[in-house]
């Protein structure tokens, strides 16, 4: 971090994501110096700094490189342009991406796939027509999609461009008319058509199927609130993390993540339900939860004019409740729900992961032989030790968790190998309540060693 603070008087902009998408991360030759980098560069415009990724100790480049424009359609057309090419004679071609901006949580390149959706404010009288004629001019496009009010099929004045290249799009946004207020849209996001996250598989309505998005658009100023939600959280969650919380209680109809000019998360997501009682439950249960650990939801009515001190609010609500006891009971029997005695919210979503998970198994008695040792590696901070064990025990064997203290690393000690194998296999690289793990088997415990025998 110190170089980038140290330049920022020589024209270097104090914020590296702005604008968003408008840095490079190059992977060159070692013996790629930062001026070679910025002659072979600056032909796609203003370059703001040029920055080698250099090795603490020798100082020699370690073949890494960062690289900031003045815009994201410079950045993008470095990027389609140079992927791929020898930059020096005899060495390797360069890889080109776009950089992750540096709030970001992701572990993984932008992808294209990112770069080439915008989404816009239009007329309600545009046709697709229109809107291809009025977008055509920064580049090829790939499809264009209104959104239009499944019941009316009347336009919602909202819309989608997809461009083949990133640059295009990037330019459409730099350029078209402010009054498009055009954004990148949302990634899609796989949860929503291919898991039914809801405890008792309560019917969801199609709005997968409604637009590109997968997430049906309000227009927040046409006073189309009803039974909605805000939501507020200070720790950095995504949209399928929002989404999977709120879709447990049913009716859910909605839920966004609102995103600022930039599409960085503004920290709210907006939610509504088909009725006013699993809006009343949702604000009731949710209010104040923890998810994840630490980090308290605040859950509030988005003002809608409907009087929720009626006794007919109240009622709709314990009806919503009655509905989601019965889902506990008479639902799936594999839901941890099962257990008497559990919330209902907190039981299934304490852990949010992408990995698949097979059901808790009982642990292992405390003073079984540990045959086999897991290392797990955290970042950015480790997870608590109830719900490493609830993640960990699924394989069964499990003896017990230890954190090492003031470290991000942990050991899982388990009674038989190949249950520690397995867990290993599922779970390494995977994101558990937005923690990403590292999971190695740790290095055997010496039996005869030489050194003094350990004093604590």
């Amino acid at each position: 971090g110190e170089s980038y603070r140290r330049k920022s008087c020589s024209g270097v902009p104090e914020n590296l994501d702005d604008p968003p998408n408008s840095r490079l991360f190059v992977v060159t030759s070692r013996c790629i110096t930062e001026d070679e980098l910025r002659d072979s560069f600056s032909v796609f415009g203003d370059i703001q700094g040029v920055w080698v990724v250099k090795d603490k100790q020798t100082k020699e480049s370690k073949g890494i490189a960062y690289i900031k424009f003045a815009k994201s359609s410079q950045a993008c057309l470095a990027m389609e342009d140079m992927h791929g090419k020898v930059l020096v004679e005899g060495t390797k071609p360069i890889k080109v991406f776009i950089a992750q901006s540096r709030s970001s949580t992701r572990h993984r390149d932008v992808e294209d796939e990112e770069l080439t959706r915008i989404f816009v404010m239009i007329p309600k009288t545009f046709s697709e027509e229109d809107l291809k004629e009025t977008f055509k001019e920064y580049g090829d496009i790939e499809y264009c999609v209104i959104i239009k009010n499944k019941f009316t099929g009347e336009s919602k004045g909202l819309g989608y461009v997809r461009y083949y290249k990133p640059s295009q799009a990037a330019l459409a946004i730099e350029i078209c008319d402010k009054a498009y207020r055009a954004i990148l849209a949302e990634p899609r996001s796989k949860s929503a058509s291919t898991e039914d996250y809801s405890s008792g598989g309560a019917a969801r309505s199609d709005y997968a199927s409604a637009d590109p998005g997968n997430y049906t658009v309000i227009d927040y100023r046409s006073g189309e609130f009803t039974r909605s939600l805000m939501m507020s959280t200070r720790a950095a969650l995504t949209q399928e993390q929002i989404f999977a919380l709120f879709d447990i209680i049913p009716g859910m109809e909605y839920c966004e993540l609102q995103r600022d000019a930039y599409g960085m998360s503004k920290g709210h997501a907006l939610i509504r339900y088909s009725n006013l009682g699993s809006a009343l439950y949702a604000r009731e249960k949710l209010n104040g939860f923890e998810y994840p650990p630490g980090n308290r939801l605040a859950v509030n009515f988005v003002d809608d004019g409907e009087d929720r001190s009626s006794p007919v609010g109240r009622m709709a609500m314990q009806f919503v409740a009655a509905q989601m006891m019965s889902a506990v009971w008479n639902g799936p029997s594999t839901s941890q729900m099962m257990k008497p005695g559990f919330s209902v919210v907190s039981s299934i979503s304490r852990i949010q992961t992408d990995a698949s998970l097979p059901p808790p198994k009982k642990l292992a008695p405390p003073d079984s032989k540990t045959k086999e040792r897991l290392f797990v590696v955290f970042s950015p901070s480790p997870l608590p030790p109830d719900v490493l064990e609830d993640v960990f025990c699924r394989f069964g064997s499990l003896i017990e968790v230890h954190l090492v203290p003031g470290r991000k690393v942990g050991y899982m000690k388990y009674a038989d190998k190949q249950c520690a194998d397995e867990a290993m296999a599922v779970l390494h690289g995977r994101v558990v309540n937005g923690v990403k793990m590292k999971v190695m088997l740790a290095d055997p415990p010496r039996e005869e060693s030489h050194k003094r025998p350990r004093t604590y």
